[in-house]
């Protein structure tokens, strides 16, 4: 296998290269002006430890898989097309509205406690760009008013005069039958053909969003328009760079929903936050791979703290109303939570709590941390790591990024020292604490929320910072041991290559499979099997046309459940696909209560409110050879080895210790698997540095992996 990943953040620009046998990680700074450069830096470095050009390698790879945040940085800095809309006569308030409730999606919890000061987002459609149009379909997709052609044609034309350089078409109940949005389209083309329209893109709801909900479907197009011209570029930027490098296969993007595609089978929508699910992905595949039962993914890099969770079993969960940035959409995205806590992660003086807080604004890769030399003022947590000692200012980044000890001071004591009235290392030790809190109550909310305990759960530590901070995170928590990953700075990169070619597709619907009114069972077997019929082909279809062969497309079933009119639903994925029997029927509703009652207690379920389902969901995908992770459990206690003599002795500031502790400083390439070392010491590499705080013992293992293992629990 030889195939190359990258996974591009707001700091780091992160390289996964598979050889054959060998596997090769470096990072470069992210260049946002033109990504392309730091993509190829980075492979650069990679290519160069097999003494490859750049050609070479990427003449033989297998496939290039590209994981990006450039469509969330694009909806932060609000730098988008002028957007015009079309939707159903009557519907034109229905985005600017946001179901009254807009204000406060998307806010911190600090936020939300205080709705009556909180403020629209500034609109990524103005409400003079939409237009109602004069069509009406009912809830069954049947005409109500037929579609009035030349109305669609001055609607148009008056946003085009009003400078629309994307259109959105959202009709009500579209998903059902999609004729009115597509007769729209071709009206469109009519009027302007692509060679006087140009690039302009023309998006469609139901193709972004197949379920019902008007408005999360039309701000799910209205995002995925937005986004649609700066991905294009971006994307097609990257893809000429590799064309101009001997590359010749078509360019593979991650997908939020856990597969990836290829760049004109991908939606803006699908890319946002396509990095951290790509670690999720890795954390899934090791999970079950090295049997660890429940983990909880966490990934710290230089701009944020990404957290998800796997449950014992592979079972990853989803959010299918995610809110980006500001704005709720309806797409299947894997669960995750996002913290402003990262290196990059700017600390200043709290007024009102006389302490320091930490993020959520960050330093990014320009100007960068005040230690890069590069310009930063502000004090951030890598600035703090340094001062505290943790870091080697001369080979950070294995030399790349020389770090300036004297700018972390100045700026950790022009910011914080008068207003807290401490010392510089007092300070950066605030810094360190306030940011391994932020992490550990962030973990602490999304696993007690979803009905777990963190004891229960071993925690995976991965991104640049992750095995840095990792121990102080977990000692929050409670939990005792902790994996940092193979691979682990360029972890998510990892599970970029892990990825397989999938497409979701779904049907939003109202079927009853439990009436408890008449005590019946649902019995309209062809609908239901038409319906998972028509869903798998369109998925056989998708990928099909990128050249997969049809005998390797296998699919999954999921149906969206819930007790009558409750807010909760549960995900159910059904082993059997197409029903032919009552028993099949309750074979289902056995599977949904089983489930139910493990994720809310056993007796929580409801089947005298009846049982339906919300949405149908076929996931079809090929799946692609991956990188396998072996012998990744720690050594026997009994069989561990001491560790070597420590290159190097630093003076380090823990939390909780009056004065400087003498810590032992090892080279990682120096320690061998299964060698034991207790806390406090330091284990440092190229890319990341492993922190070993007092309590806790390093046992190395297979593939480069690292286990934290707290002293009441060595084995």
């Amino acid at each position: 296998m030889k195939r190359i990943s990258v996974d591009i953040g707001g700091t780091f620009t992160d390289c996964f290269l598979v050889w054959d046998n060998k596997y090769i990680e470096t990072k470069a700074l992210t260049t946002h002006q033109n990504l392309a450069l730091g993509f190829n830096e980075a492979v650069e470095k990679a290519y160069s430890e097999l003494n490859l050009t750049m050609e070479e390698i990427l003449s033989e790879v297998d496939s290039v898989r590209y994981a990006t945040t450039l469509g969330t940085n694009a909806l932060i800095e609000h730098n988008g097309p002028r957007m015009g809309m079309l939707v159903t006569a009557g519907f034109e308030a229905t985005v600017p509205l946001s179901r009254a409730r807009g204000y406060g999606e998307g806010l911190d919890k600090l936020g939300k406690a205080n709705l009556p000061d909180a403020r629209r987002p500034e609109p990524l459609v103005l409400p003079n760009m939409i237009e109602g149009v004069r069509e009406r379909l009912d809830f069954e997709g049947k005409i109500v008013m037929p579609l009035d052609e030349d109305d669609v044609r001055h609607k148009i034309r008056t946003l085009f005069d009003k400078g629309a350089q994307v259109i959105v078409i959202c009709f009500v109940n579209s998903v059902v039958n999609p004729m009115n949005e597509k007769r729209v389209e071709e009206i469109i083309l009519e009027e302007y053909p692509s060679h006087l329209l140009g690039a302009i893109p023309v998006i469609l709801s139901h193709r972004v969003a197949g379920r019902k909900g008007e408005y999360v479907r039309a701000s799910s197009a209205v995002v995925d328009g937005y986004l649609h011209s700066t991905m294009y570029h971006a994307m097609t930027q990257l893809e000429q760079n590799l064309r101009a490098h001997a590359y010749e296969k078509p360019m593979l993007v991650i997908h939020n929903s856990g597969g990836m595609a290829q760049l004109n089978s991908t939606d803006a929508l699908q890319t946002i936050h396509s990095g951290p699910v790509s670690g999720i992905s890795a954390s899934e595949h090791l999970a079950k791979e090295a049997d660890l039962g429940s983990v909880v993914a966490t990934d710290m890099g230089g701009t944020s703290y990404d957290i998800g969770i796997v449950v014992e079993g592979g079972i990853k969960h989803y959010d299918f109303n995610p809110v980006i940035d500001r704005w709720m959409v309806s797409v299947p995205m894997v669960h995750l939570v996002t913290l402003g806590a990262g290196g990059g992660s700017i600390a200043s003086y709290d007024r009102m709590y006389d302490t320091v807080a930490v993020g959520p604004k960050s330093a990014g890769s320009d100007p960068g941390p005040a230690c890069y030399d590069r310009g930063g003022m502000s004090p951030t947590v890598t600035d703090a790591d340094l001062v505290l000692g943790y870091l080697d200012a001369e080979n950070y980044a294995g030399g790349d990024i020389p770090l300036n000890p004297k700018r972390s001071n100045f700026a950790i004591e022009e910011a914080l020292c008068d207003d807290l009235d401490v010392e510089v290392v007092e300070a950066a030790l605030m810094i360190k604490e306030k940011v391994d809190a932020n992490m550990a109550n962030g973990v602490n909310t999304e696993l007690r929320a979803r009905g777990y305990d963190p004891e229960e759960f071993t925690m995976l530590a991965y991104g640049g910072n992750g095995p840095l901070h990792c121990c102080g995170i977990a000692s929050r928590l409670n939990i005792n041991k902790i994996l940092a990953t193979p691979m682990s700075s360029v972890f998510s990169a990892v599970g970029a290559g892990n990825m397989h070619q999938m497409h979701i597709h779904e049907a939003s619907l109202f079927m009853v499979l439990y009436d408890s009114n008449n005590r019946k069972v649902f019995d309209n077997y062809p609908r239901f099997n038409d319906i998972v019929t028509e869903l798998s082909e369109k998925g056989l279809a998708d990928l099909s046309r990128q050249g997969a062969n049809e005998a390797d497309i296998k699919h999954t079933l999921e149906l969206d459940m819930r007790y009558g009119n409750q807010l909760v639903q549960t995900t159910v994925v059904i082993p059997k696909h197409n029903v032919e029997s009552a028993l099949d029927v309750l074979n289902i509703l056995d599977l949904f209560s089983t489930d139910y009652g493990k994720r809310f207690g056993e007796g929580s379920q409801a089947p005298e409110a009846g049982i339906r389902i919300n949405t149908i969901r076929v996931a079809s995908y090929v799946e692609h050879d991956t990188v396998h992770f072996k012998h990744i459990k720690p050594v026997a206690e009994n069989k561990r080895k001491a560790p070597p003599k420590p290159s190097s002795t630093r003076k380090c500031h823990f939390v909780g210790e009056s004065k400087a502790i003498d810590t032992p400083v090892w080279n990682k390439d120096d320690i061998p698997a299964g060698t034991q070392i207790e806390g406090p010491g330091i284990v440092a590499s190229d890319v990341t540095t492993y922190l070993i705080e007092k309590g806790w013992n390093y046992v190395s293992a297979e593939q480069g992996a690292v286990w934290f293992l707290r002293d009441e629990v060595k084995k």
